[in-house]
């Protein structure tokens, strides 16, 4: 934490940190989606009174029916939040007028050209200031390029005349959500700050130090920006790493898997990744292009980013590749052929399909003339660009229908053994069959 003697630290940021710490504080919470729905419930249960605010008027009528639509937050958590009075949902930013603090937690999605839109951080920001007043203090948390906290966020705060470090604070607190997990949530994962003035960093650690187990302040909102994209280029890049040794194994005819799971028995300096057939979340295939993109405005060419994602958008032609050569062994041609793909989520016990590799495959098999059908406990449809399609009711019986099947996801409740006894060939992007003990030469790995 920053020790600033009182005498250092602005009467209003004294002010605001002594509600945030008894507790009686409002706090707004802007974008009620898997991220701000999470953090809005953990605040309330918390003690704070909380406002969240959303654009979807059916989201918000659900909400304040105590009922929720996010996997991670039962309706039971919300019903009791909403019945004695400790969160409720509007449409109508002007209501934060009364919040002390507000988190925003909107979407940064990529454009089709690769940079980033930052379109929704804009409007939440504008709209926030109908509801603007001294003091408070504002808290980003969508994922980010460095500098967009205090390059966009900062200016719209201070038109009004007031001073970003004396009349209002602002600060960057990446999120970390990592959905379907229990063992790491909103509250006990540790919670990095980093404010515009050291001043902006002690407010918001006091605002969510009151709910979180573990506050990480850092010197500056860059420096927390810059945090999260090194922890997601991170992953990017070793599953970049790991699906190039795939193809490399592949040539040599080593098995991948088996290398990888030697490999892991390192006690140090090793860390497993597995390969698959892409890239998947709404972190990981995104946020490291931010990073590459901000770049180039200092003309600086992030080579590893740019490989990792070449390699990892490049894995679901691989897999169609993979199932075009399983197919032709049977003396099979992929066009015409029933290809039954099973899990289309972009991880496993989830129904989150953002960026999931699945609507590549399916997409690729479709344009190669396959007849595409698939299996998904969790996502019973899918709307794609030009394509829609309903999962099928019966995995064990499609299976036995189908030419070939596909394991792009791998819930774990799903009858793999069933799959084998059924199917007549199985291309396993997963490694699926095997972690489930089955040993069995209609499978093929990728």
């Amino acid at each position: 934490m920053h020790n600033m003697s009182p005498a250092s630290t602005p009467a209003s940021a004294l002010e605001l940190i002594s509600k945030f710490d008894d507790h009686t504080a409002v706090i707004g919470v802007i974008g009620l989606g898997y991220v701000g729905l999470p953090l809005a419930v953990v605040l309330a249960e918390a003690g704070y009174h909380v406002i969240g605010v959303d654009t979807s008027l059916e989201k918000v009528a659900l909400l304040n029916e105590g009922r929720s639509y996010v996997e991670d937050v039962p309706d039971e958590s919300i019903s009791s939040l909403v019945e004695n009075g400790m969160f409720k949902a509007t449409v109508d930013v002007e209501a934060l007028k009364v919040v002390d603090g507000v988190s925003i937690c909107v979407p940064t999605p990529l454009r089709k050209t690769g940079d980033p839109d930052l379109s929704y951080i804009v409007a939440a920001t504008r709209s926030l200031k109908a509801a603007l007043h001294t003091p408070m203090v504002v808290i980003l948390e969508s994922t980010t390029y460095p500098g967009t906290t205090r390059e966009m966020v900062q200016p719209e705060l201070e038109a009004n005349g007031w001073e970003v470090g004396e009349d209002l604070f602002l600060a960057f607190s990446p999120e970390r959500v990592d959905p379907g997990r229990g063992d790491w949530t909103t509250v006990n994962t540790p919670k990095v700050i980093g404010g515009i003035t050291a001043a902006c960093t002690q407010v918001a650690c006091a605002m969510y130090g009151g709910a979180m187990e573990t506050i990480v302040p850092v010197s500056s909102t860059e420096v927390a920006e810059m945090t999260k994209l090194l922890e997601n280029t991170f992953r990017a890049v070793n599953i970049g790493l790991v699906n190039e040794m795939a193809l490399m194994c592949d040539r040599l005819g080593i098995d991948v898997w088996e290398v990888i799971e030697a490999a892991g028995t390192k006690p140090f300096g090793f860390m497993k990744f597995t390969p698959g057939p892409g890239l998947g979340g709404h972190c990981i295939p995104i946020d490291p292009l931010y990073l590459s993109w901000k770049l180039k405005s200092v003309k600086y060419n992030a080579r590893f980013i740019e490989l990792a994602s070449e390699i990892n958008t490049n894995m679901p032609r691989v897999v169609v590749s993979g199932i075009q050569d399983a197919l032709n062994l049977r003396e099979k041609a992929l066009k015409g052929s029933s290809v039954l793909v099973i899990g289309v989520a972009y991880k496993p016990d989830i129904s989150d399909m953002r960026e999931s590799p699945a609507l590549d495959v399916i997409g690729l098999l479709r344009e190669k003339g396959a007849q595409v059908c698939y299996y998904d406990p969790y996502v019973r449809s899918i709307s794609h660009d030009d394509w829609n399609m309903q999962s099928i009711p019966d995995a064990l019986q499609g299976a036995g229908e189908a030419d070939i099947v596909v394991i792009i996801t791998n819930h774990s409740a799903m009858d793999y053994k069933g799959l084998e006894e059924k199917a007549d060939v199985i291309y396993d992007t997963r490694n699926a069959m095997h972690t489930a003990g089955i040993q069995s030469d209609k499978v093929v790995r990728l």
